[in-house]
Parts: C-alpha cells; structure tokens; sequence
C-alpha cells in the first residue's frame, strides 16, 4: 500500500474542496479582501504548529530510528514552511498594514492544529508522518486546479496580486518537488507499516483532508468565536 491509496480514499472529499467557494471565488476576483486577509492570518498560525509538527517528527526520528539524513530532511521542511511560506504571509500582512499578533486562534485552526500535534507527539511516526501529508498535497492539487481556472480566465478577470501571489506559490514548481519529496518519504513508511498502522495512517489522511475543508469554510464564513459575556443587570430588567 502506498501514499496514493489514502488519497484515492480521500477522492470523493478533495473533488469538494477543488470547488471550495473561497478558492473558486478567489480565482474568479470575487472573493472578498477581508475573507482572503482572515485565512492568511489564521494560515500563519496554522503554519507556526505544522513547522513545529514537522521538527517534533525530525526529532523523533533521530532518537528513535537513528535515521540522521532524514531527520535533517524534516527539520528543512520545517524551516521553509516557517520561513519561505510565511515570507508570502508577511508580505501580505506588510502589504495591508495588519498586524497578525491582534488577532486571536480560530475555532477551526484550533482543531486542526491540535490534532496534528496530538498525532505527532503521541502515535507511531507513521502515523505522524500522515496526518501532516494533506497539507502538501491538498494545498498543491487544489492550487493547480486554481492555475487551470485562471488561465482558463485569461485576462477576463482582475484580482488582487495577493491572490495571485498564493495562486504561484502553491501551483509553482518548488513547491511541487516539496509535495512529491514528502510523498515518497509516506510512501517508505507505509511500505514498511502493518495493516493496523496502514489503517491508522489512513484514518489520519482522510481527517486532515476534512480539517482542510474546514479551513476554507472557517474563512468563507469569517467565524469567530461565541460571545461569552453576560449581560448585566441593568440590561436584563
């Protein structure tokens, strides 16, 4: 069994999301600044935990299989999803005068945030290995299909160059060779794993592929937290 299996069985799912509102609307130029300015806040956080998921696995490795050369390898990955990719956030953030460090963690990013650190910390590396896997692939099949959307555009369309920006970023070459390097890396895993780990790993796929969806959803409907204040007595008589 390989990679590509937890992606078939991911299929039905991914061909949602490649139609995701916030992404098709991204494309089109329709999309709302202030929806795209919400996820790229909320991506940064999202992307401060999957680099530190990414070192936690490159430590593991190291002190559980010895395997030097690839725990170099993740603590690379690592750094360039805290440096390269959050370069294409900062220079969002510096584009519209926002500061990210007013805003707060979101209910969605939270979730997923959360599961993937659990996974990491807690399972088979394996395990950890795949609950991380979507964030490529998805993020690369899905800008693809967003490249192909806009040339089938053409000059039609005008959008802002942030939307573009993240449209060549995750479409792009680099980013490519990034997904397909960290897609033989499961692949070798799995290859090695029992059924029971298969199944796990599987498991793991399919939920971060649903915690993605939620991702863009958590945007398209700029959520927010519950209100938890009371009100006062004065208001209730």
């Amino acid at each position: 069994m390989s990679a590509q299996s937890f992606w078939d069985a991911a299929a039905p799912l991914i061909s949602v999301t490649e139609k995701h509102p916030f992404l098709v609307s991204m494309v089109d130029g329709s999309l709302n600044l202030d929806k795209f300015q919400y996820y790229a806040i909320q991506d940064a956080y999202y992307l401060t935990d999957f680099a530190d998921c990414l070192r936690r696995l490159g430590d593991r490795i190291l002190a559980e299989e010895g395997n030097i050369e690839l725990s170099k390898r993740l603590h690379q990955f690592s750094k360039t999803a805290e440096e390269d990719e959050k370069e294409l956030h900062r220079s969002f953030f510096k584009q519209w005068n926002i500061d990210d460090t007013d805003s707060q963690v979101m209910p969605n990013t939270l979730l997923y945030t959360s599961y993937m650190l659990r996974i990491v910390a807690t399972r088979p590396i394996a395990e950890g290995l795949s609950v991380l896997l979507p964030c490529y692939w998805v993020y690369h099949y899905v800008g693809k299909c967003m490249l192909t959307l806009r040339d089938k555009l053409g000059d039609s369309v005008s959008r802002p160059p942030a939307f573009d920006a993240w449209i060549d970023m995750y479409s792009g070459d680099d980013f490519e060779n990034e997904v397909k390097e960290y897609i033989a890396i499961v692949d070798a895993k799995a290859k090695k794993a029992d059924s029971t780990t298969l199944k796990k790993m599987e498991e793991h796929f399919i939920m971060s592929c649903k915690l993605e969806h939620m991702f863009w959803d958590q945007a398209e409907n700029l959520m927010q937290w519950p209100s938890f204040t009371t009100p006062s007595d004065e208001e209730t008589k």
